[in-house]
């Protein structure tokens, strides 16, 4: 009884090349399966970096404008307090004026005047030709500056570079804020508004103020073709002060240094510019503007308090008169004087404080430090008095009435003269304000260095995004693929591999110069042009192991199919014909897939004359079996023209009886058919065979789809002897368990014999 002999390799033990654990990550696999993939890599990162280049050429740059402010730290001392006397006490919370001015930098008050200035919230924009129209415009303004370029192609409704339209005034209903409408520029200055619909709304001509229907417009400048169009947007001023406020920055330079540094970026550079600088110069405005308030507030205060003061010394001089007259007593003794004058120092600078002490409360709460420290003192001088009273009271009557009086008089005639000292100082402040604030560095811009785009960022971030999407891509592919990539998940399912034939670069290119000349009747068979091909090597393989699984076989005819198209299936068995015959045995090939087959393109013949005519009785076998040239003992009959109804040809008497006759003039007879899962015509043609084997794709065809395709034969009477695991590729450990090495003769050197 003969005996089956089947040639398998099993993969490596664990103990030479333990399998990576689920979860873990094999490298070796995400390496190779990267290299497998480079050239789609490379092309997709090519492509990004293309984009980025495109990118840097078609879009509007933007600048930025710079500028940098100066707050001074002023302590906040009222008018006549006196500054050592205001930092005695518990010294004051140090703030960073750069926290407060960045604040008032940006703020709607100080924006506001600069957005009503440069008339911010009118927008104007030169139509262009979609994409390229703004970088025409910029390449020609850069080599023509200040000259207006000639519509090109006849399109002058576009701008081509030059163009301005410069707006003094626009003013429109309510309802039309926020509505693109267009300027339409005409001859010698002249204009039309219109909507987008292309209703004229207003005629006019630049220089002059135009008005109709609820709209005020006054273009100052317009330079422009005839025919020319403007897009032109009154904005909501509150929408563009939000921008503005979002777009500028200001931001402290150093903790507690008072320096901030604005930034601004805008298309226009000359926009960013004029923005900056109107933005520094309204708050150095209102800065100083704050300043003088300031003093005219207090100047107002102490302007109030004269008259009553003068009051106050008027009463007290007439009090002090009538005392003298009626006591006939002209001064305080010598010897009191002295506490007189202390009397008098102390009530004065208890007078003054108290005024201060009112100016104060009007600008701070209790609980503010200037405000505690003025009451400390008032404490302590009112202190100083209680205990010079004391003194006093031990003094005759006469002497402390004429004492009083005296002391009235004097206090009160040097907080008149103190007032008026500050009036006179006050009045200078307010004429000659000087804020704590001032501009350092004018705004001003880089024309030779944009804010964006920045080249090598640009270039750098595109290329690194290509390279990691198309990294990406290659691997969401290769996880969702999830095709067979070990022979043992074949074996699993019931299917012995009889070979696992390694990937070929010569047969690859041999099948795309047959896909791609299909007209050249040329050979492109990888067992005559390249035998010595490790794929050559795996067939012989397959050859032996057949050789021996025959003798069990009930007849000489081999079916070869597989799950799904794009397997390799006709390479397996174009070339495997060729290693059978080159034994010495009769072999004839048939091409049974009458709808897309292609051996004959393999075996460089013509597909005219082959089975589906010899089916329907067109012609004799003699005429359809030809010889193949480079291959002796091999015969081939090609797949004839391609007929309406394959399946129904298949299960003709005709080619049944083909078949018994062929059986008997060949010692073996290879069929190509079909894939199994796409039409029944593998099923019909497997009641005849006597072997039938599948070929699958390594990393192609899924497991599920495997036993799928199994078992549809099986359920049509056909069995499956096996499997050949075609186009295996080197991946990661354990993954390529069928290895050939390349063994050629030893080249014969001088001398040998």
């Amino acid at each position: 009884m003969a005996t089956q002999l089947i040639t398998r390799t099993f993969p490596p033990g664990p103990e030479l090349t333990p399998a990576p654990r689920e979860g873990d990550v094999d490298l070796p696999t995400l390496v190779a399966t990267l290299n497998e993939n480079k050239r789609v890599i490379l092309f997709g990162t090519a492509v990004f970096f293309l984009a980025s280049l495109l990118y840097l050429a078609i879009v509007t740059p933007t600048y930025e404008a710079n500028a940098v402010v100066q707050v001074e730290n002023r302590p906040a001392i009222p008018p006549g307090v006196n500054p050592n006397a205001a930092m005695q006490g518990p010294p004051p919370i140090s703030t960073s004026p750069g926290a407060t001015e960045v604040q008032l930098l940006t703020s709607r008050r100080v924006i506001g005047e600069a957005m009503s200035r440069l008339d911010l919230d009118v927008d104007v924009q030169p139509a262009r030709l979609p994409l390229l129209g703004d970088f025409i415009a910029r390449r020609y303004q850069k080599s023509h500056p200040g000259t207006l370029a000639t519509p090109w192609l006849g399109l002058d409704r576009y701008g081509w570079g030059g163009e301005v339209l410069d707006i003094g005034r626009m003013e429109v209903p309510r309802g039309m804020t926020g509505t693109r409408l267009q300027v339409i520029a005409g001859e010698n200055g002249q204009y039309v508004l219109a909507s987008s619909g292309g209703d004229v709304l207003l005629r006019g001509r630049a220089g002059a103020v135009a008005q109709s229907g609820g709209i005020v417009m006054q273009v100052q400048r317009l330079v422009a073709n005839p025919g020319m169009r403007f897009d032109v947007t009154r904005r909501d001023p509150s929408t563009v002060m939000a921008a503005l406020k979002q777009d500028i920055t200001a931001t402290e330079q150093g903790r507690n240094s008072g320096v901030i540094a604005l930034t601004y970026a805008n298309a226009d550079p000359e926009r960013a510019r004029a923005v900056l600088d109107e933005v520094t110069r309204e708050y150095v405005h209102q800065n100083v503007a704050r300043t003088s308030a300031e003093a005219a507030s207090r100047l107002k205060f102490v302007t109030e308090q004269l008259p009553n003061v003068r009051e106050e010394l008027d009463k007290a001089q007439a009090a002090l008169r009538n005392f003298q007259s009626r006591t006939q007593t002209l001064d305080v003794a010598v010897q009191n004087r002295a506490l007189l004058d202390q009397t008098i120092a102390l009530d004065s600078s208890i007078q003054q404080l108290r005024i201060q002490m009112t100016e104060v409360a009007n600008r701070f709460t209790p609980s503010h430090p200037t405000y505690q420290t003025l009451q400390k003192q008032i404490s302590q001088f009112e202190g100083e008095r209680a205990a010079l009273q004391g003194k006093i009271h031990n003094l005759p009557d006469t002497q402390q009435g004429l004492f009083r009086l005296n002391r009235d008089v004097e206090v009160t005639n040097q907080t008149y003269a103190n007032l008026l000292d500050q009036a006179q100082q006050l009045n200078i402040a307010r004429a000659s304000a000087v804020g704590n604030a001032r501009v350092i560095d004018p705004a001003a811009v880089n024309l030779n260095s944009p804010a964006w785009p920045k080249p090598l960022p640009v270039l750098a971030a595109g290329t690194a995004l290509g390279a990691v999407l198309m990294i990406a891509f290659v691997l969401m592919r290769q996880l969702f693929r999830r095709g067979v990539e070990d022979p043992v998940d074949i074996e699993l399912l019931g299917l012995p591999v009889y070979a696992s034939i390694p990937f070929s670069e010569k047969g690859h290119e041999l099948t795309q110069r047959t896909g791609n000349r299909r007209r050249e009747r040329r050979q492109r068979l990888l067992a005559l042009s390249a035998p010595s091909d490790l794929a050559m090597e795996a067939l012989r393989t397959l050859r032996t192991s057949l050789h021996f699984a025959r003798m069990k076989t009930r007849n000489n005819l081999l079916m070869i199919s597989a799950p799904s198209p794009g397997v390799g299936k006709t390479f397996v068995c174009a070339n495997l014909a060729v290693t059978i015959a080159q034994t010495g045995q009769r072999v004839l090939l048939i091409d049974a897939d009458m709808r897309r087959g292609t051996l004959h393109d393999a075996v460089g013949v013509r597909w005219e004359g082959g089975l589906s005519d010899l089916i329907m009785g067109r012609i004799e076998l003699e005429d359809a079996v030809r010889r193949v040239a480079g291959a002796d003992n091999l015969s081939f009959i090609s797949r004839g023209a391609i007929p309406s109804n394959p399946s129904e040809l298949l299960m003709h008497e005709n080619f049944t009886a083909l078949l018994k006759d062929v059986a008997q003039d060949y010692d073996i007879v290879l069929i190509d058919t079909p894939p199994v899962l796409a039409v029944t015509d593998a099923a019909v043609i497997g009641q005849h065979a006597g072997t039938c084997l599948l070929v699958v794709r390594w990393g192609l065809n899924q497991q599920r789809e495997i036993a799928l395709a199994k078992q549809r034969l099986e359920q049509n009477g056909v069995e499956v002897k096996g499997a050949i695991f075609n186009g295996v590729e080197k991946r990661g450990a354990g993954q390529y368990a069928y290895t050939y090495y390349e063994y050629l003769p030893a080249p014969r050197t001088a001398g040998s014999r």
